[in-house]
């Protein structure tokens, strides 16, 4: 017996010994975003039934993220386990690595260790090693024979602290599943944001036990515009859907367990319509019907509205007139019992309240807001709207959170403690930088997905306008150069926006955003220093064999095909 079980070691050591002056390719190390520092070395490590992983026991989920990982792709039945010392995949803590989401990645051909500051590094040296292993791990059908990965020893960490993704839900509505696919892409991309667009004029997304006519009536609409804005016809057919608390409480955890923070928004003091049809009180003028615009609405739309109900769900996109009433207790009463059931949900620090695209013509006409005007010494409605998000933010910080806002809170005043998102360029991020506010920069020129990609647009799919290309996200450097090196401090990072009102499948969420956030998981993980366009599309290349293999649906004509 113990014969047997010398010739055994012998036969794994010598299985790993043929790997251990193997010379590897360029092509072994194409990863995105790019590392701080990459060495080449000789050799490579086999997966085989000897693979172990053993580490700390604070990196359990790490551990038993990347054990599964490595038996789904090589067919073996590899454990991480917390209590030994014997394992040739070291995952451990490291506290003189300095960012705390840095890590370092070592491999030879008869160990690995990944190391990091905290489970974060850790988890990101994965996501460096999975890109190290062949695209054909990726595959939920097949395994990968002879799985190695090549020698290399990486050091590294991220240029900037919030590296984040957007998704409207509100346009269009997608389900769980999708979600955590979502979810999956930020991670691969060792982004670590996902702000998560709740509400809007066109449906009301989360599930508000106090409220539940929020999705009763405000998840759905009786029809939707066919074309671009403002529509050829209505398409006549009821659409929605919503997120129970239980649904919320489920993707929270799954990002949780990958190191993405999500970050829910809910809308006000605009794009509320879908709050407003629900409780119309919420509005300056209940009884005011919802505007159609150019007789593109349901049928059923306009037969609520002849039969006595005049608010219903836009069907329509664009900026809507009708808004929250700021001059009434009831509105701020109704917003501070929904967050009092959506702050709980949500560990993040930020809750984001929106605050764009707020018209004033009701406000100019109703004598409440006129009135609480007088009452509060506000000299126009651009006040009026700062003490509205003024009041929210003190509500929320009371809860132990921070609001986070679109440029437009800037009008009127910023709200003390609030980080603002420069989206319509970054004069507004450059603008609160220098008052001291935190700042996500993410500019519609650079930043905004649901732009086309190419200017042929004939054979691209229906999109808002504009155009944002793989090249453009590329160049973008969030550092703006009118700040000085002190205002820099307070550009925490960046985010790509997906906004949904074209994108009315899974598919074409995917086409739009690969493989744009691919390019801005690189400005905001890499240095500007070590950027390279033409190494970058090298490496692009590269990870799209991963995408093919994931049957993702990404805009392949960006990418240059060797």
């Amino acid at each position: 017996m113990r014969s047997i079980i010398v010739f055994l070691c012998l036969l794994s050591v010598s299985c790993s010994n043929k790997y251990k002056d193997v010379i590897t390719a360029a092509e072994d190390y194409q990863i995105i975003p790019k590392p701080s520092t990459l060495e080449v070395l000789k050799g490579r490590f086999l997966i085989d039934d000897n693979t172990k992983i053993v580490g700390d026991s604070s990196l359990i989920t790490e551990g038993d993220y990347l054990a599964e990982m490595l038996s789904l792709s090589s067919g073996e039945n590899i454990k991480f386990d917390p209590k030994s010392d014997n394992g040739n995949i070291i995952l451990k803590i490291d506290d003189a690595i300095t960012n705390n989401e840095g890590y370092e990645l070592k491999v030879a051909y008869n160990e690995i260790i990944i190391s990091g500051k905290t489970s974060k590094g850790v988890f990101y040296g994965i996501q460096t090693l999975r890109q190290l292993m062949p695209a054909s791990i990726e595959s939920k059908d097949g395994l990968t024979k002879e799985l190695t990965i090549p020698a290399v020893s990486i050091k590294d960490s991220p240029r900037y602290l919030y590296r984040g993704m957007h998704l409207d839900v509100a346009r269009h509505f997608f389900p769980v599943s999708f979600v955590k696919k979502y979810i999956d892409l930020i991670a691969m991309h060792k982004m670590n944001a996902f702000h998560w667009h709740l509400t809007e004029d066109q449906g009301w997304r989360i599930e508000i036990k106090k409220y539940p006519k929020l999705t009763e009536v405000g998840a759905w609409r009786n029809g939707t515009i066919v074309g671009h804005h403002p529509g050829t016809s209505n398409d006549q057919k009821k659409y929605g859907g919503f997120y129970t608390q239980e649904d919320i409480k489920e993707i929270v955890k799954y990002a949780s367990e990958r190191h993405v923070t999500v970050i829910p928004e809910i809308e006000l003091p605009g794009h509320g319509g879908a709050a407003i049809a629900s409780y119309p009180f919420l509005s300056c003028f209940p009884n005011e019907p919802t505007k159609i615009y150019k007789d593109m609405g349901s049928i059923k739309g306009k037969e609520l509205q002849a039969n006595g109900t005049p608010k219903i769900v836009y069907e329509t996109w664009g900026v809507i007139d009708d808004v929250f009433c700021a001059g009434q207790e009831e509105t701020f009463e109704f917003l501070e019992n929904v967050l009092a059931e959506i702050i709980p949900l949500f560990p993040a620090q930020y809750i984001h309240i929106g605050g764009d695209e707020c018209p004033k013509g009701n406000w100019k006409k109703c004598s409440k807001c006129q009135q609480t005007m007088v009452e509060k010494g506000l000299k126009n409605e651009h006040e009026l709207q700062s003490y509205f998000i003024q009041r929210m933010e003190k509500y929320i910080n009371s809860k132990g959170k921070k609001i986070i806002g679109w440029e437009e809170i800037l009008e009127g005043g910023l709200a003390p403690n609030a980080t603002l998102m420069s989206w319509r360029g970054t004069k507004g991020g450059i603008t609160a930088a220098k008052q001291k506010h935190d700042v996500i920069m993410t500019p519609k020129q650079y930043c905004y997905f649901d732009y086309y990609q190419s200017k042929d647009r004939e054979n691209e799919p229906l999109a808002i306008g504009g155009l944002t290309t793989v090249f453009q996200v590329y160049s973008y450097n969030p550092a703006p150069e009118e700040l000085t090196q002190e205002e820099q401090k307070y550009i925490l990072g960046v985010q790509g926006n997906v906004w949904t009102e074209y994108m009315e499948t899974t598919d074409s969420v995917e086409y739009m955003l690969l493989p744009r956030m691919t390019a801005l998981s690189e400005v905001v993980w890499s240095s500007e220093e070590g950027k390279n366009w033409n190494d970058f599309q090298q490496r692009l290349n590269y990870i799209s064999k991963r995408y093919d293999v994931m049957d993702l649906n990404y805009a392949k004509h960006s990418i240059k095909k060797e």
